[in-house]
């Protein structure tokens, strides 16, 4: 009998509504927030505010896009953390009323685990994963490497211990006067620059960690001194900049993946979170895994991104488990596997 799951994301700016039918995924729709993009950076307050207005379109279009009627729905997943509290409450709060309303059963997804999960979604042009994996985990909040071991178990082998890589793209962007979010600027850029005319600090950290606040200091003392001697610096050097930043944050992702792989000798890899969608990490890593017989994963580019499939293909797995959430379950604003 076939399992649908309605899922729901709401961690940060963007509302999402998803249908699945087992793996099958039905509909996604995403509603952005433009109004982030004046303030240079997410504004938790305005973002719950635009969840609120969001959500029930949002809901209604996946529901009538994936030609499924609120009465076929047989659970209802959503995001319970890690993101911003006051966005994740929209979600949860909608949740438990939708879930009372239908009498259906929620399911309390972490939307980290969910990333990597993104690719057991059957329609995408990806093969699954086989298990155990690998899966570098990258986005504007966080940057881990993950082992996976089954769809629902899976151990942090290695994180940042301050900023994580999309911050750095986004900051260092936003010191050079480029718009927000700056990481998809800095990647075009890139593609017109010279990667290795400028250089800049990268950490020395033990294990399988990262660390990034050390180059985004690098970058902003580099600039700060460059526009001292000349005030047009950044335009003069602007796809350089870009090019340079861009190849550092990519040398350092890299070299911990490599070492993850030799540690634990799996040779599956897979990408998942915002910035999988870099062009120069998903080509370092293709290239990598060309060199090193890996047998590589990554995600389209819809995936990238948060989104309520990434949530309902996690809830499935939940659901043939039989972990569901119960109605005093409350959102987390930090949150692990």
């Amino acid at each position: 009998m076939s399992i649908t799951i309605l899922g729901i994301e709401s961690s940060c700016d963007d509302t999402s509504a998803a249908v699945t039918r087992d793996r099958k995924l039905l509909s996604n729709i995403i509603a952005g927030q433009e109004v982030h993009r004046a303030y240079g950076g997410v504004v938790p307050e305005l973002a719950s505010r635009a969840h609120q207005q969001n959500i029930i379109p949002v809901v209604h279009s996946a529901l009538s896009n994936a030609g499924v009627s609120v009465e076929e729905i047989d659970a209802v997943a959503f995001t319970r953390g890690p993101g911003l509290l006051g966005s994740l409450l929209v979600g949860t709060s909608f949740v438990k009323g939708f879930s009372l309303a239908q009498g259906i059963r929620m399911l309390d997804v972490n939307h980290l685990q969910a990333h990597v999960l993104v690719h057991f979604i059957q329609n995408a042009q990806n093969e699954q994963p086989g298990f155990p994996f690998l899966c570098l985990l990258v986005s504007g909040g966080h940057t881990q490497l993950v082992l996976v071991k089954d769809h629902l178990e899976m151990e942090i082998i290695g994180k940042t211990i301050d900023d994580a890589a999309g911050e750095a793209f986004d900051k260092c962007a936003k010191t050079m006067g480029l718009p927000y979010p700056g990481g998809p600027v800095v990647d075009q850029l890139a593609k017109k620059g010279d990667p290795i005319r400028f250089r800049f600090n990268k950490p020395r950290i033990g294990e399988l960690d990262y660390s990034f606040s050390g180059l985004k200091t690098s970058f902003l003392y580099f600039l700060r001194d460059r526009l001292k001697e000349d005030p047009d610096f950044i335009g003069k050097n602007q796809a350089d900049l870009a090019a340079s930043l861009q190849h550092t944050i990519i040398e350092i992702l890299m070299d911990k993946l490599l070492q993850a792989s030799v540690k634990t000798g799996i040779k599956e890899i897979a990408l998942a979170g915002g910035v999988s969608a870099n062009s120069g990490l998903r080509q370092a890593v293709t290239s990598a895994g060309a060199d090193r017989g890996w047998k590589i994963h990554i995600p389209e580019f819809r995936f990238t991104t948060d989104n309520a499939a990434m949530i309902a293909i996690t809830g499935y797995y939940k659901y043939l488990k039989g972990e569901f959430a119960m109605q005093g379950v409350t959102p987390r604003a930090r949150m692990h596997f």
